[in-house]
């Protein structure tokens, strides 16, 4: 930020520089401060409440009761609302990010796993009864109950918010539902027993925490295209920002396998604490947040050295972990094709060609 500050500022001083350059350095810069009031939401299954971390000072903030044992949590992009998913409760808790405060309840059988439509508009739960739940998020009203060929857990949205994929953990394999329809298009077999599911920014891959590997889908064909072995155990997988690299806690080893997207390797192997399960990236990508289940804690990884360099304690039997979603502008063209400009909330676009304006000229200015 400090480097890209210091160009901007030279064009701006600089003879025959437009009015957007300087518009376009406020809305990075305020993207930077607001990025900066996120919060990382920890939900302890053994005590039914959920830690709020501060990632500024790696401090739990707050403590908020909710149901019995909750499990999935997300949180809406504009950082407004977390949503929790009670598996023994039958519920999922929405709570107010302003106040820490339980604001709605929605009764839903069985919710273990959350995420949310880029847009903010819409919630979809998976439920150990083969099915997927569909929350408006305006109304905290379910919309749509989706069946299923088997159990699902793990579940990510592309960047575009056309398709959902969804773990079959009992088969071995990843259903993908289009969000239009609510209805599952196509299924992806070979995966192995699964747990968590991330796609990456650019929506080209997802990548599934399977039997002592990740399985890589191209979300083109729908095929794995590469497999790579971790540790025993898989359990939660998070891709950092810039897509360049997926962190998988290895509940069975008490680590956490670093791969590198660009050539799907294991780059790096971090202990963390006992039976690691979430794993989330804070929105700059700076910092890997892993909730270990057996210490009643959370790991922080610097994701320049891949080493641990706090332990935060949050409530009993941490499960799952959630930041808001990054707020940023897209960083290449690729991002604003299939829909993709419709994703970005700093700034916003109304169709492809202004995403790729935007693109074109951040290049420019940063070069």
């Amino acid at each position: 930020m400090k480097n890209l500050t210091q160009k901007l500022s030279k064009q701006f001083f600089g003879a025959g520089v437009r009015v957007v350059t300087l518009a376009l350095f406020l809305v990075v810069f305020g993207a930077s401060a607001a990025l900066a009031q996120t919060r990382g939401y920890v939900t302890n299954s053994d005590d039914d409440t959920v830690s709020v971390i501060d990632p500024s000072t790696n401090t739990v903030v707050a403590t908020i009761p909710v149901g019995d044992f909750p499990n999935g949590v997300a949180v809406t992009p504009n950082g407004s609302f977390a949503y929790v998913a009670n598996s023994f409760g039958q519920s999922v808790s929405v709570i107010d990010a302003a106040t820490n405060m339980v604001v709605a309840t929605i009764p839903i059988p069985n919710p273990i796993k959350i995420a949310i439509t880029p847009n903010g508009a819409f919630a979809y739960v998976t439920r150990s009864e083969n099915h997927v739940t569909v929350i408006d998020t305006a109304t905290n009203a379910v919309t749509e109950d989706i069946p299923l060929a088997s159990r699902p857990r793990g579940i990510a949205i592309t960047p575009s918010g056309a398709l959902a994929y969804v773990v079959l953990t009992d088969v071995g394999a990843v259903a993908i539902i289009d969000t239009r329809r609510n209805s599952v298009v196509a299924t992806v077999s070979g995966v192995g027993a699964s747990q968590g599911i991330a796609i990456t920014p650019n929506g080209a891959f997802a990548y599934v925490a399977a039997a002592g590997n990740v399985a890589v889908i191209s979300t083109a064909t729908n095929m794995v295209v590469a497999t790579v072995p971790v540790g025993p155990s898989p359990q939660g997988i998070a891709i950092t920002p810039n897509g360049a690299f997926a962190y998988v806690s290895n509940g069975g080893s008490d680590n956490v396998s670093v791969i590198d997207t660009g050539t799907n390797t294991v780059i790096a192997t971090v202990p963390v604490g006992t039976s690691p399960a979430g794993v989330a990236i804070d929105p700059t990508g700076a910092f890997a947040y892993v909730a270990n289940q057996g210490n009643n804690n959370v790991s922080v990884i610097d994701t320049a050295t891949n080493l641990v360099v706090q332990t935060i304690s949050v409530g009993s039997g941490p499960r799952s972990i959630a930041f808001t979603p990054p707020s940023h502008g897209p960083t290449n063209i690729d991002q604003c094709k299939n829909g993709g400009w419709g994703t970005f909330t700093n700034p916003t676009f109304k169709n492809q060609g202004e995403c790729v304006a935007f693109v074109n000229h951040m290049n420019h200015v940063s070069n």
